[in-house]
């Protein structure tokens, strides 16, 4: 019996039926995806926000019908008018953010999550994904962490939430589960370099403000940080108790690593814990060329992963990494039905733990796949394309007349600026090639002024992508 247009969208995702369900579905889904792509035909929508907000509004709304239209003509519709308004990271001129084009293969596993929903909160609701999340966490933590007793990774939102789950280890580490006041806990230390959730972490947690350290040169020094936790200053640990000191793999201005084996040296001499923020610059790890900029980073407390940067994963795909599971016992928690102890006696994974987050996607499949399809070198060969395309950028810049390069980019980010140009030129140029829906490029702010930025995370960039990226802002900054 055939099933009415709008009986289609009560059909389920799973079970034995679900893939024949899905089946027509994803085809509209994709057609509507190629009809808005070729709606857009750029890197993002022209016109603005208001102009992108009209669009959307008349083919959205009544967004709750009294009557429903059925699937396909609201998959159509709705998926067609977000593919035309999307800011697409596969266009080569969408480069502003560390915001990267996922792989397909990453794309279509993370399907496989959405259709059977599992939640892991509860072994019984993820007996697999609970399975396969523990062994892509530990794998990914021993390559983090080589000499580990027993590496061990969370899976997280980002580089946000695995940078506040590294300050609360350390809270729970210092024995102050409760801060006591605002001089209570860890004292934190970081660089003016240091992405803004360390500072926002500290403040969700009560803790005092992070001591920030002045960056001129971009990355935190170690004789810098030497004084600072000297004993005079009292930030050293045995004056004032324990201390964690945040050093950064990968900034979001410049890319720019910190010194991380003077760190971790000075760390060790003062008795201060480390956390590298390796949200960015992690996946350098799977390059034989580029892993040796991250020498020093296993010798950290805890790191920060994020594969929805520099790893080609969809949303979300974060990672907190310890080089010994035990440092992640602070973070157990008990609710009866979802981690009873007889039951976990009896054997059944106990899942609360793993997270301050209760129902919880399965992020990690996707990972999981991406890594058995490319393998550490199929995902190295892309980390190299990115960071020699970023080269060949810089290298169309010091050779073009009219442009600045502000230095040679440490991973695949590249700031520059048309010559002399002060920083509302920048701004205005920027907002301008936004606006048009001709480019995305990001605005980073150094001691030398603004800079445009151009993230480099496209792994099938071509010089002549390049040549045609720089030829737009030309365009846009001649007299």
């Amino acid at each position: 019996m055939p099933v009415p247009a709008t009986g289609t969208a009560r059909l389920l995702a799973g079970g034995g039926r679900g893939p024949d369900a899905l089946r027509p579905m994803v085809d509209t889904v994709l057609d509507a995806l190629a009809h808005g792509a070729a709606d857009r035909s750029g890197p993002l929508p022209s016109g603005g926000p208001d102009a992108v907000a009209r669009r959307v509004r008349a083919v959205a709304e009544p967004l709750i019908p009294d009557v429903g239209e059925g699937a396909p003509l609201a998959l159509r519709t709705l998926v067609r008018a977000f593919a035309a308004g999307a800011a697409d990271p596969a266009d080569p001129r969408c480069a502003a953010h560390l915001h990267c084009p996922p792989l397909a293969v990453a794309a279509a596993a993370d399907l496989a999550v959405s259709a059977l929903n599992p939640s892991l909160d509860s072994w019984d609701q993820a007996p697999a994904a609970s399975e396969l999340e523990a062994l892509t966490c530990r794998a990914l933590a021993a390559l983090v962490h080589p000499r580990g007793p027993a590496p061990d990774a969370l899976v997280t939102t980002g580089g946000t939430e695995a940078n506040q789950l590294a300050l609360l280890l350390a809270r729970e580490a210092a024995g102050t589960a409760v801060p006591a006041g605002p001089s209570s806990g860890p004292r934190i230390i970081c660089g003016a370099n240091a992405h803004h959730s360390v500072h926002r972490g500290a403040w969700l947690l009560g803790l005092s403000a992070p001591l920030t350290l002045p960056t001129p040169a971009g990355v935190l020094d170690p004789a810098r940080l030497a004084d600072a936790l000297a004993p005079q200053t009292g930030h050293t640990a045995s004056a004032s108790g324990p201390v964690l000191v945040v050093a950064t793999a990968g900034t979001t201005d410049s890319g720019a690593i910190d010194p991380l084996p003077a760190l971790a040296d000075v760390c060790e001499r003062h008795g201060a814990a480390l956390h590298v923020d390796a949200s960015y610059g992690g996946p350098l790890l799977f390059s034989d060329a580029h892993r040796h900029r991250l020498t020093g980073l296993g010798r950290a407390r805890s790191v920060t992963l994020d594969l929805h940067k520099l790893g080609w994963q969809p949303v979300a795909a974060g990672l907190l990494t310890v080089p010994d599971a035990p440092a992640l016992a602070s973070l157990d928690h008990r609710a009866d039905y979802l981690n009873a102890d007889d039951d976990t006696e009896s054997g059944i994974p106990d899942l609360l733990g793993r997270s301050l987050r209760t129902t919880r996607r399965p992020d990690v499949l996707k990972v999981a796949v991406t890594l058995r399809a490319l393998g550490r070198r199929g995902l190295g060969d892309l980390v190299d394309h990115v960071c020699a395309a970023a080269h060949q950028l810089a290298d169309l810049i010091e050779a073009h007349p009219r442009l600045e390069l502000h230095a040679r980019p440490t991973i695949s980010t590249v700031l520059f600026r048309p010559t002399g140009a002060g920083p509302a030129t920048v701004a205005a140029l920027r907002r301008r090639l936004l606006t048009e829906g001709r480019a995305v490029l990001g605005r980073a702010t150094t001691a030398d002024g603004l800079w445009l930025k151009a993230t480099v995370l496209n792994p099938h960039t071509q010089p002549a992508d390049l040549r045609g990226l720089l030829a737009l802002v030309e365009g846009d900054s001649t007299p």
